[in-house]
């Protein structure tokens, strides 16, 4: 019976994965950088609204091959929203019981969205606390704590199989630069910049790819020290980036450069992506933008050619009461003059002029 139960589940999932279509690859309009091409893949359009449905799917496959959720199996995730929502939904698909243990700062619309798929929100006070307190509840419940940040790296078949780094490089075969010069992509997890890094690999491409990190993170201490005990007391303020320690599935070897990306840099950049492409993003997103940006730059200055590549990673909609909220943002992120200064030269010589950014290439 468990085994009939579980084969069903991986059935629904397969089915509601046959049932999605790709993701689309905008290509950005940049009149003054010539020779330079940006796209991004808008993850938002998934069924659960961001880059994360992804990871849940894969996820809940992996746990459900490996024997760990079986029917009427609690499950438990620690969370900014973004992972949790999705897994929220594929939770319902199955009928099993979800809980997302998340930092109380969450935005009202994940939590919302987390429970209109029928989960519940567990909220502690600080990003660092939310791993304990999913291994509590897991072990009180008798239930599976999914583990999100141990597990993205693993659960995700990184050689090919439809996976993201699979998907861009097979909507770039028709493009002028077809072969991505680089990849630039902020780290949650760690899974995503880790598939992206071994498939260039494993394809023996010359594509370089780039980790942009928020502050209030650790990742890019990690990537310049080695060191996998560094921590960080303050949590990141651009949700669904950024961790308080360095996480099992970030791995920093397929990394060829990290960049540490200011949190107003990041903002001022989604209200400038907004008015060329005429839809919110998460801030995320101008992370990722941002360094992309500083990227393009450099090439021009250079004079090289080539395409760039990086994600819109969710909606704008989710963040109504921060990202696009003038009060929210001069108490929580601070002056974005300088930012926006920057990009509206940006759009009009094809040239970021702005304050520094920390890098590191190995």
């Amino acid at each position: 019976m468990t085994n009939s139960w579980v084969n069903q589940a991986i059935e629904k999932i397969e089915a509601d994965f046959q049932r999605s279509a790709d993701t689309h690859l905008i290509k950005l309009d940049t009149p003054h950088l010539n020779g330079i091409d940006i796209y991004l893949k808008d993850e938002s359009t998934h069924p659960t609204g961001s880059l994360k449905h992804r990871l849940a799917r894969s996820l809940f496959l992996y746990a459900l091959c490996n024997g760990w959720i079986k029917e009427g199996t609690p499950v438990i995730e620690s969370s900014s929203g973004s992972t949790a929502v999705s897994e929220a939904y594929f939770a319902r698909l199955l009928g099993l019981p979800f809980i997302a243990v998340m930092p109380s700062t969450t935005a009202k619309r994940k939590i919302q969205q987390i429970e209109f798929y029928g989960g519940q929100c567990h909220f502690v006070d600080h990003s660092s606390k939310i791993y304990a307190e999913s291994e509590r509840l897991a072990a009180e419940l008798d239930g599976h704590y999914m583990d999100q940040f141990t597990y993205a790296e693993r659960a995700t078949d990184w050689r090919g199989n439809n996976n993201i780094a699979n998907s861009i490089f097979n909507q770039m075969e028709k493009e002028q630069h077809a072969i991505p010069s680089w990849i630039v992509m902020s780290p949650g997890t760690g899974g995503t910049s880790a598939t992206i890094g071994r498939y260039i690999r494993y394809q023996r491409l010359d594509t370089k790819l780039c980790v942009v990190d928020p502050e209030n993170s650790v990742f890019f201490d990690y990537f310049t020290t080695g060191d996998k005990t560094v921590s960080c007391s303050n949590g990141s303020k651009i949700e669904g980036i950024g961790r308080p320690r360095a996480e099992p599935s970030f791995i920093p070897g397929v990394v060829d450069e990290m960049r540490k990306i200011p949190d107003p840099a990041s903002v001022a950049t989604i209200n400038w992506l907004e008015n060329i492409i005429g839809r919110k993003t998460g801030a995320s997103t101008g992370t990722n933008l941002y360094g992309v940006l500083q990227i393009a730059t450099e090439m021009a200055a250079r004079g090289e050619t080539g395409s760039i590549v990086t994600l819109i990673c969710d909606s704008g909609e989710r963040y109504l009461d921060t990202y696009y909220d003038a009060d929210w943002i001069a108490e929580n992120i601070g002056d974005l003059s300088p930012y926006n200064a920057a990009l509206k030269k940006f759009s009009e010589t094809g040239g970021l002029a702005c304050p520094a950014t920390t890098k590191l290439a190995l």
